[in-house]
C-alpha cells in the first residue's frame, strides 16, 4: 500500500473535479463517435437493403398492362390445373396474355403446346425465360416483351386471359374480331362481359371460365355439297 506523508499536500476537490471533467467527456467523445459509426452503418446497411428489395420488387408488382391497371398476381396451382383442365383434348398453338412470370406458358409447354407469352414487364420476361430452361422446356416457349394492344393474336388457336374488369370488353371485342372460329378463350378470375361460357370450373378466384368462340360468334360450320345436275 502506498502511504501518504501528513505533510504531503493533498490535492483539492476543486482540481479533482477539473481533472475528472477532462477525461469524462473525451471518454463520452470516444464513445459517442464510436456508437456514430456503428449507427451511420446499420443506417446505411438497413437503406441499402431497403433499395435492393425496391429494385427487385418493384418489375414484379407495377402494372404490366399499360392501357388498364393490371398489375402481377401469380396464378395459384389451382389456377393452373384448372386452365389445363380447359386445355384437355386441344391442340396448336397457344398463346398467355400478359403472362407474368411463365407459369401457365411453362404449364402448357410441359402438356405438349407450342406456348407463347406476351408481357410488358421485361424482368418478368426474362424471369419466365429463365424458368422455362430450368424446366427444360426453352425450346417450346417464347416469351416476347409487348403491350397486348399492339399485338395481332391471330396466329393462335387457345388463348390464356388473366385479366381485370376494366379490360375485358374491350379485349372480347379485339379477340373476336382478331381470332379464327376454331378459337378457345380461357378467362381466369373474370368472365368476359357479353360471351356465354362454353365450360366453366373452379371456385373463387380460381374459378376458370372457356369460350369456344364458334359459339361466342355464331360461326357454323356448313358442308357444302355438290348436287350433279341431271339432265331432262
Amino acid at each position: 500500500l502506498s502511504q501518504v506523508s501528513e505533510n504531503s499536500p493533498s490535492p483539492s476537490p476543486g482540481a479533482m473535479s477539473q481533472a475528472l471533467a477532462k477525461e469524462i467527456p473525451q471518454e463520452q467523445s470516444e464513445g459517442g463517435s464510436r456508437r456514430s459509426g456503428w449507427g451511420l452503418l446499420v443506417t446505411a446497411g438497413v437503406g441499402g437493403a431497403l433499395v435492393a428489395l425496391y429494385a427487385v420488387a418493384t418489375p414484379f408488382v407495377i402494372p404490366a398492362l399499360r392501357k388498364v391497371c393490371l398489375p402481377f398476381v401469380p396464378a395459384t396451382a389451382a389456377q393452373i390445373q384448372n386452365v389445363l383442365k380447359m386445355l384437355e383434348n386441344r391442340s396448336g398453338s397457344l398463346v398467355d396474355i400478359g403472362s407474368g412470370d411463365g407459369r401457365i406458358v411453362i404449364a402448357a409447354a410441359k402438356k405438349g403446346f407450342q406456348a407463347v407469352g406476351y408481357e410488358l414487364n421485361p424482368w418478368l420476361v426474362w424471369y419466365s425465360r429463365y424458368r422455362a430452361w430450368r424446366d427444360g422446356v426453352h425450346q417450346n416457349t417464347k416469351f416476347y416483351i409487348s403491350d397486348l394492344w399492339k399485338v395481332s393474336f391471330s396466329d393462335y388457336r387457345n388463348v390464356v386471359v388473366f385479366g381485370v374488369p376494366q379490360m375485358m370488353p374491350q379485349l372480347e371485342k379485339k379477340l373476336e374480331e382478331e381470332l379464327e372460329c376454331n378459337a378457345r378463350i380461357i378467362a381466369c378470375r373474370f368472365p368476359f362481359p357479353c360471351w356465354i361460357p362454353d365450360h366453366t370450373t373452379g371456385e373463387g378466384i380460381d374459378t376458370v371460365w372457356a369460350y369456344d368462340l364458334k359459339h361466342s360468334r355464331g360461326c357454323e360450320t356448313k358442308s357444302v355439297e355438290n348436287t350433279p345436275e341431271t339432265e331432262s
